[in-house]
């Protein structure tokens, strides 16, 4: 069978998604039946829904498909809530327009995945004696002989991580933004640096656009996506009132032994080094 070698613009995408469908806005007819929509939607829908995506452009990472995801609309009535969703057509919702800080807030995600695991690995099941047979990493009972089956409650080998999970009552410690050059400094700490550590954080880089601080740890990898949202419950604790001062952000390095916090502390303290000196004397042989 002799295949016909065809043009590599065969493989590039044609780029015709939604260009029928944005034919409409143009059109007088197309607007009207638009309206339509939105009338209908009003006198009928009970919940509005907004379709967002994150903008992978502006992170520069290898991955360039956007995250879709759909967010329902929650406060006023149904035309409220689509006169909002009309506004923000096409629009950038940054971080701070829909989060506070103080706020308590709730992070979904998947976990750092482990593939296939034992008991010990998977449970912390306590390990057997060394001397016994076929192996120690075990459980040494699965249950009676009757019933006849196995409970769900004994602690089995199988998947560890890279499950799907919810953490509620994380507390906004900040909102920086990415123009502001010196969004890590505080007011006891009021040297100009950057939330980036030195030498970036490991697998990830450099910040350069908003970011958020919650307390405690999230789930998953670095770069992997995670959705967060409003708190579900009604807060009536101290901790979600506290109203947050932070003293210090610690932006030594995260490689080693981090000892200094700015570029320009650590070349006070070195002093000049063999690089600055080559760096002199080839200037000095161009001139």
């Amino acid at each position: 069978m002799v295949s016909k070698l065809q043009s590599s613009s065969r493989y590039k995408s044609k780029k015709k998604a939604f260009t029928k469908y944005s034919k409409k806005w143009k059109d007088d007819l197309g607007k009207k039946e638009i309206e339509k929509d939105f009338a209908k939607m009003a006198k009928y829908c009970q919940v509005i829904r907004v379709i967002a995506h994150t903008q992978m452009k502006l992170l520069k990472k290898r991955q360039k498909k956007a995250h879709i995801m759909e967010i329902q609309l929650n406060g006023g009535s149904v035309a409220d809530k689509i006169k909002f969703a009309r506004e923000h057509f096409e629009k950038q919702v940054t971080i701070s327009q829909v989060f506070s800080q103080d706020e308590m807030i709730d992070c979904i995600g998947v976990t750092k995945g482990h593939g296939y695991k034992g008991v010990t690995s998977r449970w912390h099941t306590k390990k057997l004696p060394r001397k016994t047979h076929k192996g120690l990493r075990k459980v040494a009972c699965i249950g009676a002989w009757h019933p006849s089956r196995v409970s769900f409650s004994v602690a089995r080998a199988g998947q560890k991580g890279y499950h799907h999970r919810t953490e509620i009552n994380k507390k906004v410690y900040r909102i920086g933004l990415g123009s502001d050059k010196a969004n890590a400094r505080t007011e006891f700490d009021p040297v100009e640096k950057s939330i980036t550590p030195m030498g970036g954080f490991p697998q990830y880089g450099i910040v350069r656009q908003d970011y958020i601080m919650v307390k405690g740890c999230v789930m998953g990898t670095k770069k992997r996506p995670i959705t967060l949202r409003k708190s579900l419950i009604t807060q009536t604790k101290r901790v979600a009132f506290e109203k947050i001062t932070l003293k210090f952000i610690d932006t030594s390095s995260k490689f080693g032994h981090g000892r200094f916090q700015t570029a320009e502390e650590k070349k006070s303290f070195m002093g000049p080094v063999k690089k600055d000196k080559i760096a002199s004397e080839k200037a000095a042989t161009k001139a």
